[in-house]
């Protein structure tokens, strides 16, 4: 959904704004084709998407500044030092901390990368066998395999019925624990496959799709790091400025539209004797844009993609 980011970006004061998914810089690069006013800085957990968002963006020389941390370390990153930093492209001088107190603009593009699940060895997918892992963090002390060879039934229920929305959940948890010890993506989704009844499997994509959906997000602390992140990224932003973030399931939305809501929305205590101020944030709408279908025919793993937006209207 690039043309319509860009769109949400078109109006915003210039500045710097934070990519806090940035990936391999696809989003980040257009974004600074659009606005030459507007800097970036790109945040990641994953060194391999550092590497590849480094050489795309090298061209934008130090309207670039790349920082290998989690999006919920936001706030350090944008107002730490300067020393650390990855510059797209060797020898780039870092953004001026001082110049990063306020947000043009945020763009969060969750979930896992094409570039992740397309590598067997990251194990993030069952379309091809391989170890384990789905960490986007490759020295996180939490991987798939100890989530599945460690944890208790309840405890797997409580992943793949949470994360994955998987109404098989206790089955399936209870097929994977009788499986033990499982070492590959492969043999863990014909675990998943065979706990599945016949008739639910003959419908919708294939069955392992959400209890892996699940596990990556366990292993990741997906969700438990999102909404506080967006609250820091909303204080972060100056007036104008609009916050943006792509989700491509239910779990991810609702805290998105949750935290988006709170923002948005007047409160004043109970029985206060005075009108509720207006608040300094504004949705915008469509409050969830989709893919067009010309963008889904040409990438099918946008299908699930949402794109909600909001803006800071006042001080």
């Amino acid at each position: 959904m690039v043309d319509e980011i860009i769109a949400l970006v078109s109006t915003v004061p210039a500045g710097a704004v934070l990519d806090a998914t940035v990936g391999g810089g696809g989003h980040a690069a257009a974004i600074l084709e659009a606005r030459a006013d507007l800097r970036l800085i790109g945040i990641d957990r994953d060194p391999q998407a550092l590497a590849a968002a480094t050489r795309r963006l090298a061209p934008f020389g130090n309207r670039a500044l790349l920082r290998r941390a989690r999006f919920d370390q936001l706030a350090s990153v944008l107002t730490g030092p300067a020393d650390g930093g990855a510059g797209a492209g060797s020898g780039t001088p870092p953004v001026d901390p001082a110049a990063t107190d306020e947000l043009s603009a945020f763009l969060f593009d969750l979930g896992v990368s094409s570039p992740q699940l397309d590598q067997a060895e990251r194990g993030f997918s069952f379309r091809r066998d391989g170890p384990l892992d789905m960490r986007m963090d490759p020295d996180a002390p939490l991987s798939a395999a100890e989530v599945i060879n460690t944890y208790s039934v309840p405890e797997l229920a409580r992943v793949i019925g949470r994360y994955g929305d998987e109404r098989f959940a206790g089955r399936i948890a209870a097929a994977i624990a009788a499986a033990r010890p499982i070492t590959g993506t492969a043999r863990l989704a014909d675990v998943v496959v065979g706990a599945i009844p016949a008739a639910a499997r003959r419908t919708g994509g294939h069955p392992a799709t959400r209890t892996f959906q699940a596990i990556r997000i366990e292993v990741n602390g997906e969700l438990v790091i999102l909404g506080p992140a967006l609250d820091a990224a909303l204080g972060l932003l100056a007036v104008g400025g609009r916050g943006m973030v792509l989700t491509y399931h239910s779990g991810e939305d609702r805290i998105v539209k949750d935290v988006f809501r709170r923002h948005s929305t007047r409160s004043v205590p109970p029985r206060l004797p005075v009108a509720p101020p207006e608040p300094p944030y504004a949705m915008i709408r469509p409050l969830a844009r989709r893919p067009r279908p010309e963008e889904v025919e040409a990438n099918p793993r946008s299908a699930s993609a949402r794109l909600r937006s909001i803006e800071r209207v006042a001080a």
